[in-house]
């Protein structure tokens, strides 16, 4: 097999091509840092997120899921702390006009740097950036008839204060005893003044995030068992390479204010090693400043104990999106040996578990074919495919990550039997067609990459 390498335009034309991932609003001329997920993308994130449900909710009887408004109170926003310290710094070069984050610039505090002395990157004019400015990354809207004050609301810039305000309801309602979680798939959006890296850093996103609420004493501990659970979930259940990915802790100058002790999950991207996923101990910050800002009591009560406390909470947090890029990325392959590009999903996230492919487009062989896919769509996501080729057929699908081929030939006639191509070896076996169903779900059960 040939070495992987490639660049991030590579995956970009793939996902249009292949119909994975658009540019948003393309036919005007798109919409920067936003995107549109495609046939083949949207079965992706679905399977992702359905994994990574299934590792929180079903795994865990002690956590449960939620699903709270992009809308809430703009006070929750307040009590945050994002209102008043949701900011970047922002600079512009007034000769080119090109925008960048402070921090992409220099590495000091931008309070004590002389931008008059900083060289645009784009342009290479030194002397023209303008002085940092603060720019607040939520979203504000009007919600009502009336544009005023009383009327301002934000798009949530992440979806853990839904879960935060919540939770008490919650573990009422479902009779929860520390130690408990909540988990949450949801949009959040955020104006980001730079955006890049195609689908890494967007506007509007998806979150995954589950809150785990534990006793104080008990936060280390937990903080300990949640690294090790995400990061093995990476290897074991999207399959990605464990050689690309790694732990950052967060040190003293990068911690949050709300932070007790952070570590982000890094993978090893085509423009470096880069977060997907963070797991933070945010103490109890944000159920005393809810408490603080809404004058109701947000403290668990221990009956078994007869006490009364704030939990702590071990936060996990990852954005679907950069998550489908690691795995498009870890699973892309360019197979020079044989003039192929294949994306090397393991099947249980492949949007198209395989395709049925009569050999010729006569005799009798697209009507068997189709009765194949029809009996087997009610097991597995199948395509039917006769246009072009047999190579080109197989070649085009192993470009989309469709771990099998069913090709129907003369021989099907006769005997019943298929041939099963496997997408990455391009072996061929020869297999009965009322044994399919079973042959796929041991091959994916015994899926090794």
């Amino acid at each position: 097999m040939a070495e992987k390498s490639h660049a991030l335009d590579k995956i970009v034309s793939l996902c249009k091509r292949r119909g994975f991932i658009f540019q948003s609003s393309e036919i005007y001329g798109g919409f920067g840092a936003v995107y549109d997920y495609g046939p083949l993308g949207i079965a992706l994130k679905n399977a992702i997120s359905q994994l990574w449900w299934r590792s929180m909710t079903q795994l865990h009887e002690n956590i449960v899921g939620l699903d709270s408004a992009i809308f809430m109170h703009p006070k929750i926003w307040e009590a945050s702390g994002h209102v008043a310290e949701f900011h970047d710094p922002l600079v512009d070069c007034k000769q080119c006009k090109a925008r960048y984050k402070a921090d992409e610039l220099t590495d000091e505090d931008p309070k004590s740097v002389d931008w008059s002395t900083l060289q645009c990157p784009k342009c290479g004019t030194t002397g023209k950036m303008t002085d940092p400015r603060q720019f607040n990354l939520m979203f504000k809207t009007q919600i009502g008839p009336v544009e005023d004050e009383g009327s301002i609301a934000y798009l949530r810039p992440e979806t853990a204060q839904g879960i935060y305000v919540n939770y008490l309801l919650v573990q009422g309602s479902q009779r929860l005893k520390v130690p408990f979680g909540i988990a949450q798939i949801g949009k959040a959006f955020r104006n980001e003044i730079v955006a890049r890296n195609f689908i890494f850093r967007t506007r509007e996103f998806e979150q995954l995030e589950m809150q785990y609420f534990v006793k104080p004493s008990m936060d280390d501990d937990e903080m300990k068992s949640w690294k090790e659970e995400r990061f093995n979930f990476y290897i074991d259940d999207l399959g990605i390479n464990k050689d690309k990915l790694r732990f950052h802790q967060h040190g003293d100058g990068e911690l949050a204010h709300y932070a007790k002790e952070a570590w982000d999950i890094e993978y090893e991207f085509p423009f470096g090693w880069s977060e997907i996923e963070g797991i933070h101990n945010r103490t109890d910050f944000d159920l005393k400043r809810h408490q603080e800002f809404s004058g109701k009591n947000m403290q668990y009560s221990d009956q078994v104990a007869n006490e009364k406390y704030f939990p702590y909470i071990i936060e996990t947090s990852a954005g679907l999106n950069r998550m489908m890029l690691t795995v498009l990325d870890d699973a892309y392959w360019e197979d020079t040996e044989n003039n192929r590009t294949v994306l090397k999903l393991h099947p249980r996230l492949a949007p198209i578990k395989a395709v049925i492919c009569p050999l010729v487009k006569k005799d009798g062989l697209p009507e068997l074919a189709r009765k194949i896919a029809a009996d087997l769509k009610n097991h597995y996501k199948v395509l039917y495919d006769q246009q072009g080729s047999i190579g080109k057929r197989y070649y085009r699908q192993d470009e989309a990550g469709t771990p099998f081929g069913i090709t129907v030939d003369y021989q099907s006639l006769d005997d019943k039997t298929v041939t099963l191509r496997h997408r990455d070896s391009q072996k061929q076996d020869r297999v009965l067609i009322a044994a399919l169903v079973d042959k796929i779900g041991v091959e994916i059960q015994n899926w090794s990459s």
